[in-house]
C-alpha cells in the first residue's frame, strides 16, 4: 500500500512538473517565428557590441543607451566587463556611439546598468537615472550630464528595501520616480520556480524622499514602464503575460488600472513617440531562445507600435521584425524626428530611417 501511495504521489508530481513546463513554453512563445519586417534604410551602429538594453532620447535628439547588462539567465557577450552608458546624437547625418565618461568616486567596476530615464530641471540641467545591479543587487544611480565633457557626474545612490529586482524606471521629478520589480525572488533557483508557477507577485513602486510605496501589483513580471505625453497615464509592460497595462495616475501617486492591451509577444521596454503619443514596444517574439541561447538559432527581435492607446480598440502594427540574423533580443525602440533606434539586451543597436 505504501509503495502504491508513493508511486501515485510521484506520478502526480511528475505530471504537475510536466504541465508547468508546457505552460512555461507556451508563455515563452517557444515555437513562434517571425516574418521579416524592415521600415526602410536600417544599419547597425558601430561600437556597441554588448547590449543596449534601454534607450532614452532627449528633446534635443541626444540618445542615452545603457549597455553591458549582466542579468540572471540572460546571455552576455562580455560577462567580465563593466557596463557603460553610450550617447548618440540623432541630429548627425551618420549617428555614431560615444562612451560617456563617469566621474571618479563611483564604483565603475561593478556598474551593471539596466533601465534608464532622464529628467530636465528648470535650469535645463539634464539628469540621468540608472537602474544598477552591482553584485546583482538593485540601486538607482543619479548622474548629472555634462554635454561639453561627454561625461556623467555621479550625484547619489538610492537604496531601499522595496528596490529589489528593479527592471525599469520613469522619472517624474527630482528624486521622484516609478520603478518596476520584475521578479519577487532574487535567488536564481527560486526565480526559476517563480517562473514555473507563474506567480503574480511583482509590482510597481513609487519613490520620493518623503514616501516609498507599492502603487500597483499583481504582475507576472513587471518590466518596462513609461508615461504619457500629458503625464496622466502610466504604461507598464508585463513581459511574461504578454501585455501592456494602461494605468491612470492618482493625486496620491497610486496607479489605477484602466485597461490591459493583450499581445502575442513578450513585451520588454516601452517608449512614447513624442510626435504622436503612440507607444513603441521592444519585444521578444520567442523568449525561450533567450533562456536557452543558441548562436546558430538566435533569439529574434520585434518592435510594435500601439496607436490610440486609450481607445476601445487600439491599433497594433509591426514596425520591425527579424529572426535574429541581424538583431538579437530586442528590448526597446525609441523614435526622434523619423529616426528609430532599436536596442537589445546583449547584442547590437539598429538605426533606421522611417
Amino acid at each position: 500500500m505504501g509503495k502504491l501511495v508513493a508511486l501515485t504521489l510521484l506520478g502526480v508530481g511528475l505530471a504537475l512538473i510536466g504541465e508547468r513546463l508546457w505552460a512555461l513554453r507556451r508563455r515563452m512563445n517557444a515555437s513562434r517565428e517571425v516574418e521579416p519586417v524592415e521600415p526602410g534604410n536600417c544599419h547597425l551602429i558601430e561600437g556597441i557590441e554588448t547590449g543596449s538594453e534601454d534607450i532614452d532620447i532627449l528633446p534635443s535628439g541626444l540618445a542615452f543607451i545603457s549597455s553591458g547588462l549582466k542579468y540572471p539567465g540572460m546571455p552576455s557577450f562580455a560577462p567580465d566587463e563593466p557596463g557603460k552608458i553610450f550617447l548618440i546624437d540623432l541630429n548627425e547625418q551618420n549617428p555614431r556611439a560615444q562612451t560617456l565618461k563617469i566621474s571618479d568616486g563611483f564604483d565603475k567596476a561593478s556598474f551593471n546598468p539596466h533601465g534608464i530615464s532622464t529628467f530636465i530641471d528648470k535650469d535645463h540641467i539634464v539628469y540621468l537615472y540608472v537602474v544598477n545591479h552591482p553584485h546583482m543587487k538593485s540601486t538607482v544611480e543619479i548622474f548629472k550630464f555634462e554635454e561639453q565633457q561627454l561625461s556623467l557626474v555621479h550625484l547619489k545612490t538610492i537604496k531601499h528595501e522595496l528596490l529589489k529586482s528593479v527592471n525599469d524606471i520613469v522619472v517624474l521629478g527630482p528624486e521622484q520616480f516609478y520603478a518596476t520589480r520584475d521578479h519577487y525572488f532574487t535567488n536564481f533557483f527560486l526565480l526559476l520556480l517563480e517562473m514555473l508557477l507563474d506567480l503574480h507577485w511583482t509590482y510597481v513602486l513609487f519613490y520620493s524622499p518623503q514616501e516609498v510605496k507599492v502603487v500597483a501589483q499583481g504582475f507576472s513580471s513587471a518590466n518596462g514602464i513609461t508615461i504619457s505625453l500629458d503625464n496622466k497615464y502610466v504604461y507598464v509592460a508585463d513581459v511574461a503575460a504578454k501585455n501592456i497595462h494602461v494605468m491612470k495616475r492618482d493625486d496620491n501617486w497610486d496607479l489605477t488600472q484602466q485597461k490591459v492591451i493583450q499581445l502575442d509577444t513578450l513585451v520588454d521596454n516601452l517608449t512614447v513617440d513624442p510626435a504622436t503619443g503612440d507607444v513603441l514596444a521592444g519585444c521578444h517574439p520567442n523568449a525561450m531562445k533567450l533562456l536557452i541561447y543558441n548562436p546558430e538559432d538566435p533569439p529574434g527581435s520585434e518592435v510594435l507600435r500601439i496607436q490610440n492607446v486609450l481607445s476601445k480598440n487600439p491599433g497594433v502594427s509591426t514596425v520591425y521584425a527579424n529572426n535574429g540574423s541581424v538583431l538579437q533580443g530586442s528590448s526597446v525602440a525609441s523614435v526622434y524626428h523619423g529616426k528609430l533606434l532599436i536596442g537589445t539586451i546583449f547584442h547590437r543597436v539598429l538605426y533606421c530611417e522611417l
